[in-house]
């Protein structure tokens, strides 16, 4: 069955169309994620489902019920926002418990679900503390505490980590992870962090210009990306123009500029059913710079000269030449990376490319 499910809703405010008719189903028990850059309509779909806002066209149901209808606290939903809404003047198990005093529930049931809830996010021993001695991290827990503790049909998370810094962001979201999974929580979460997106989801929805590009597990997004937009935004590409010559054996054969035919596993191009324009996909951590009279080992290679070292610690991003064509690879390092003018082998294996319709 299916948790959440839209069906072909749009949004506009005035003549602008904030999402676009878009259509999607959410499993029960599954970590969903709508990433996409800032408009492009991810938080707005988000908020149609949370009841915050009409969609324009369409209907969204939860658990089966048409919802369209229904206010934000009849649909029994969990919601954590970006600012973690907390009310200051109350105790932590009181922020925790405040969606229980307008339910059915007991006080004794309520507190021992204020407990449980505080328990699953690690923090059994603040309950009688302010949110204003709690840190950042600690508050984000809480308000996790307080979206869950009312047992809801579907946990919304919109950009939850993001005033976070770096390192605890990293810990908060495998926390997050732990506890959907063990709750089993159905999750709707927003994010532009791409990196959240890959670690977190079951599935990803891109999002662009209100528009869904492609919704698949990470792996499949990453890897086979449907668009152009797509394999940009999901980390460092190298697209080049290109001809697809024949798609036979598995493989789709690509006849590129600097590289030559590449035959790319027609897994990872799905959208090239034969001969015509295409583009060969290349991520930037898979192509690699080895001395130029290393050998090749098989792989497709061509001679390149550095001309930019971003240094990253173990890793480094190369900015290389290669004719009129600039190339950018992301490589692991444990010695001197190369230098700026160097002349090197760029290569990678075909595997690892991707190939999409050519314009």
């Amino acid at each position: 069955m299916s948790a959440v499910t839209l069906s072909n809703i749009e949004k506009k405010f005035g003549n602008f169309t904030a999402v676009h008719p878009m259509s999607l189903e959410i499993p029960e028990g599954e970590f969903v994620t709508l990433l996409g850059p800032s408009g492009c309509g991810k938080t707005t779909t988000l908020r149609m489902v949370a009841g915050l806002l009409d969609p324009t066209k369409g209907e969204i149901s939860i658990k089966g019920r048409r919802v369209n209808d229904l206010p934000i606290h009849k649909r029994n939903l969990g919601i954590v926002f970006q600012n973690y809404a907390l009310f200051p003047h109350k105790s932590i198990a009181e922020n925790v418990g405040f969606g229980l005093r307008y339910r059915n529930v007991s006080k004794d049931d309520a507190a021992r679900r204020v407990k449980d809830a505080l328990e699953l996010v690690q923090l059994p021993h603040v309950a009688d503390r302010y949110p204003s001695a709690l840190s950042g991290g600690q508050q984000q827990r809480i308000a996790l505490a307080r979206a869950i503790v009312i047992e809801p049909d579907v946990l919304l998370l919109d950009e939850p980590l993001s005033a976070l810094d770096a390192n605890l962001r990293e810990d908060m979201r495998v926390e997050l992870k732990r506890i959907q999974h063990r709750i089993g929580v159905t999750s709707i979460f927003v994010t532009h962090d791409q990196a959240e997106a890959l670690a977190m989801s079951d599935q990803i929805v891109v999002m662009s210009d209100g528009r869904v590009e492609q919704v698949g597990p990470p792996e499949e997004v990453y890897n086979a990306p449907a668009s152009e937009f797509v394999a940009n935004f999901l980390g460092a590409s190298n697209i080049l123009s290109g001809q697809c010559t024949a798609r036979e054996n598995g493989t789709v054969a690509i006849d590129a500029p600097l590289f030559g035919t590449v035959p790319v596993p027609a897994e990872k191009a799905p959208n090239i059913p034969g001969p015509g324009a295409a583009k060969l996909v290349l991520r930037a951590e898979k192509l690699q710079l080895v001395a130029k009279n290393a050998p090749s080992d098989g792989l497709i290679s061509t001679e390149a000269v550095v001309e930019t070292v971003d240094y990253q610690g173990q890793a480094v991003r190369y900015f290389v030449r290669v004719g009129d064509t600039q190339l950018q690879a992301i490589n692991m390092i444990d010695t001197r990376p190369f230098a700026e003018g160097d002349t090197v082998r760029v290569q990678f294996r075909p595997r690892d490319c991707a190939a999409l319709p050519g314009a």
